[in-house]
C-alpha cells in the first residue's frame, strides 16, 4: 500500500452569514472530494493540543505523527532547514516576515504579498546594516526569511503578525517571559525599530509605494526555537516519503522527517499556485516513496485576508485541479494507493487567523468498507466512522500501524 496526503492548508471554517450560515467547504463545488468522502471514511482530528499555539509548524507535526509537546522547536528551524541553513546548537532560529506598517498599526503580515526578487535585495540590504558576528538574515520566499542569533535565549513571547491586523505595532513587540531573555528581546526590538528607518526610503519600496503597492517597511520576529530533534519517518514508521510544498516550513519540516523535498515550478503558496504541476509531481513520486505530503497553501492565505470568494475558490481549485488528477491517476496504478485529504487547521476567514477547531479528514483505503458520509465539510465529518482523534492517531490510522 501507498499513501498520499492531500492538505489543504486551514482550508476548515466557520459558518459564515453571507454563505447562508454554510462553512467555505459547504459552499464549495468540490465534487471530487465529496467522491472520496463517500468512497472512504470520515472523522475529526484535533491536530493542535488546546495547550499549543494552532500554527501550522504544530498542526503539520502532528499530521505527521510527531508528538508536537517533544519536538515542536518554533516554525523558525523548519523554515531554516528548507533554506539550507544550518542550525548550530545554542543557535536560536525564528521567523523574520517583511511586513507593511501603516499609521504605527500592522496592515499586513506580508508586505502585500512581495515578490521574492524585491524581499531579496531588502534582507541583502539589512545584513549589510545590521548584521554582525552574533546575528544574520537568511533570504526566504516572498515575505518570509529567517534571523539566527548565536547564543540567543529563548525566554521570549511573540505576537504573530498574521494574529493582530490593525493592532499598534508597539503593543504587540517582544516580551521576555523571565530574566533571562531580556537581552535577546532588548536586541530584536531594536532590530525591528532600526528595519524601520532604514527600509522606509529604500528604493524598493519607494517604487512600491508609486505603483500603489505596500512597503515591506519593517522587519518582525516569532517562532524562535533551536534545532529539533526528530525521528525520520522511516525510523519511526519504516516508509520512505516525500514532500511538496511552496511554503518553507513544510518543506523544513520534510527534511527534518527524512522526506525528499521535491520542487514544482509555479507553486507560489497563493491561490494562483501550479495546481497541476503538483499533482503531476505527486503521482510521479509515489512510484518511487511509501508516502507523499501534498501540501496546497492557497486556502490558508484567503483565510488570513477575510476573503470568503477567495477561500472558495482556491477550494475549487484544489478538488478540480488536485484531487481529480490525484485520485483517477493513482487509480490505474499497480500498488493500491490510499488518499487521504484534510487541513492542518483551521483558519477562518472572519477571524482571520487560525484556531483550534478539531478539523474534517477523509481516508480513501480502496480495501475499506465506507461509512455513512457523503460530503466533506465540518458538520458531516463528525459523524464519520472514525469518530475523534487526536495525537498520533492520524498518522497510525492510516497507516494501519
Amino acid at each position: 500500500m501507498k499513501y498520499i496526503i492531500i492538505l489543504g492548508d486551514g482550508m476548515a471554517d466557520h459558518p459564515i452569514k453571507k454563505l447562508g450560515n454554510r462553512t467555505p467547504l459547504q459552499a464549495a463545488n468540490i465534487p471530487n472530494i465529496d467522491k472520496l468522502a463517500k468512497m472512504g471514511r470520515c472523522g475529526l482530528f484535533q491536530s493542535v493540543p488546546l495547550d499549543m499555539p494552532p500554527g501550522s509548524e504544530v498542526a503539520n507535526l502532528a499530521v505527521l505523527g510527531y508528538d508536537v509537546h517533544k519536538v515542536y522547536e518554533g516554525r523558525g528551524v523548519l523554515e531554516g532547514a528548507s533554506m539550507g541553513v544550518e542550525i548550530k546548537e545554542g543557535d536560536l532560529a525564528m521567523r523574520c516576515n517583511l511586513i507593511c506598517i501603516e499609521d504605527e498599526k500592522i496592515k499586513n503580515h506580508s508586505s502585500g504579498h512581495i515578490s521574492t526578487e524585491e524581499s531579496h535585495i531588502l534582507i541583502d540590504f539589512l545584513n549589510e546594516k545590521l548584521a554582525n558576528e552574533i546575528i544574520e538574515f537568511h533570504k526566504g520566499i516572498s515575505f518570509r526569511h529567517l534571523l539566527v542569533i548565536k547564543g540567543g535565549n529563548n525566554d521570549l513571547m511573540f505576537t504573530p503578525p498574521h494574529d493582530v491586523p490593525g493592532t499598534r505595532f508597539k503593543d504587540v513587540m517582544i516580551k521576555p517571559t523571565s530574566s533571562n531573555g531580556n537581552e535577546t528581546c532588548n536586541l530584536l526590538n531594536d532590530l525591528i525599530l532600526k528595519s524601520q528607518e532604514l527600509l522606509k526610503d529604500h528604493p524598493v519600496n519607494l517604487k512600491r509605494v508609486a505603483e500603489g503597492k505596500d512597503p515591506a517597511n519593517s522587519v518582525w520576529f516569532w517562532s524562535s526555537g533551536y534545532k529539533p530533534s526528530m525521528r525520520t519517518l522511516n525510523d519511526k514508521y519504516g516508509i520512505s516519503g516525500a514532500v511538496i510544498s511552496a511554503v518553507d516550513i513544510i518543506k523544513g519540516l520534510g527534511v527534518y522527517a527524512g522526506m525528499d523535498v521535491i520542487e514544482v515550478e509555479g507553486a507560489t503558496g497563493l491561490t494562483d499556485t501550479n495546481y497541476e504541476g503538483k499533482a503531476q509531481a505527486a503521482v510521479e513520486a509515489i512510484k518511487t516513496h511509501d508516502l507523499v505530503y501534498l501540501h496546497v497553501e492557497a486556502t490558508d492565505e484567503a483565510g488570513h485576508a477575510g476573503d470568503v470568494d477567495l477561500k472558495i475558490k482556491a477550494l475549487e481549485y484544489l478538488d478540480a485541479r488536485v484531487v481529480k488528477y490525484v485520485y483517477e491517476a493513482t487509480s490505474n496504478m499497480e500498488e493500491d494507493v490510499t488518499i487521504a485529504v484534510l487541513p492542518d487547521h483551521a483558519t477562518p476567514c472572519e477571524i482571520r487567523t487560525h484556531t483550534h477547531d478539531a478539523i474534517p479528514f477523509i481516508i480513501y483505503n480502496p480495501n475499506y468498507e465506507a461509512d455513512d458520509i457523503i460530503e466533506y465539510d465540518e458538520e458531516s465529518c463528525k459523524n464519520g466512522g472514525f469518530g475523534m482523534i487526536e495525537e498520533d492517531e492520524f498518522i497510525t490510522t492510516l497507516l494501519e500501524k
